[in-house]
């Protein structure tokens, strides 16, 4: 009998101006403990010294190969552009955004624990961004999670494990069951193929740090910290999902106790001189919900905010609501 070859991974770097940090996310990958990959580099049409970079290390080694778009697209959709360039043998994707890196062991302890648990299809484990480790949540002695209890935990509340793109391996097989793996109208594509493919498999996790993100910015990532974009992702799970993984009174009391946190949160922008595409954002989505935003709601939670702070009088929350009602109708706009 001859021992069957290691399953080829399919690597994949989306890029738009990435220089400053390309050559240490290809090394990385270079690096690898595991060597049986491909590693696909796909150019956004990039001005900076990108396509120069890739090219001088796809020239070294056969593995690496590049595409370059005609016409540049946004984030997600390279993303997409990337998956629809997987090697056709390949068994495993992993994408590693262009200003991160991958630790050594990254690919060999993820693919070892897929193999091990054919159910899995999708791998996770922690990742430093910056000098902060993420991911927690899995207990330590858990390596494989039903999907559909995963999802169910982290609609009911509990902590969020599926990391992001740099931080997870995908079964190759979900990547190419349709035409764009990451829905290019959320911003929040990466958690939301995580509730739609865990459905039916199981999420395995590796307890190590395999992963390394930079905070930087101008990224995805830093404008959603800095719009707070988790919160209608977090609505929009829980309308989307939530039959599917919840009951009815579990689902109708998560939405009620997300919202209440939501206004919360948005009473204590209001003097925070929030501008109008912050509002606009935020109307938009919890109108995409099915949730409008309300004047009343915002205002009770903004004057709740207002008495918190500084013990106003009762009689400012008219006040309140006007301002509140010229920044709604400055949103709008």
């Amino acid at each position: 009998m001859t021992s069957r070859r290691p399953p080829l991974v399919s690597v994949v770097t989306p890029v738009y101006n990435g220089e400053r940090y390309l050559r240490e996310c290809i090394e990385s990958v270079l690096s690898q403990s595991y060597t049986h990959w491909d590693y696909t580099i796909v150019n956004n049409c990039s001005t900076d010294g990108s396509l120069d970079i890739a090219r001088e290390y796809a020239a070294k080694d056969s593995r690496i190969r590049i595409h370059s778009n005609e016409t540049f697209v946004r984030v997600i959709a390279n993303h997409n552009i990337a998956f629809r360039h997987i090697a056709p043998g390949s068994e495993y994707c992993k994408v590693v955004a262009a200003d991160d890196w991958l630790f050594p062991e990254c690919l060999e302890r993820m693919v070892g624990l897929a193999e091990a648990n054919p159910s899995v299809a999708i791998v996770g484990a922690y990742g430093l961004a910056g000098t902060k480790v993420q991911w927690s949540g899995v207990p330590d002695q858990s390596t494989v999670i039903a999907g559909r209890e995963a999802c169910r935990l982290r609609l009911l509340g509990g902590p969020y494990v599926f990391g992001q793109a740099t931080s997870v391996l995908f079964r190759s097989d979900i990547v190419r069951s349709r035409p764009a793996f990451y829905n290019e109208s959320n911003l929040h594509a990466d958690s939301e193929a995580c509730f739609e493919f865990l459905e039916d498999s199981d999420f395995g996790f590796v307890h190590q740090v395999l992963t390394f993100t930079r905070p930087r910015d101008g990224s995805l990532t830093s404008y959603s910290g800095e719009f707070n974009t988790y919160l209608p992702m977090i609505l929009t799970e829980l309308v989307q999902f939530g039959p599917k993984y919840l009951s009815d009174e579990e689902r109708s009391q998560r939405i009620a106790q997300h919202l209440r946190a939501y206004y919360k949160y948005l009473g204590e922008q209001v003097f925070e001189g929030r501008g109008r595409d912050f509002w606009r954002l935020h109307r938009g989505k919890l109108a995409a919900s099915g949730y409008p935003l309300s004047a009343t709601r915002l205002a009770r939670a903004a004057l709740s905010r207002v008495l918190e702070l500084t013990r106003t009088p009762v009689r400012t929350a008219g006040g309140v609501v006007r301002r509140l009602r010229r920044m709604m109708v400055g949103a709008s706009t």
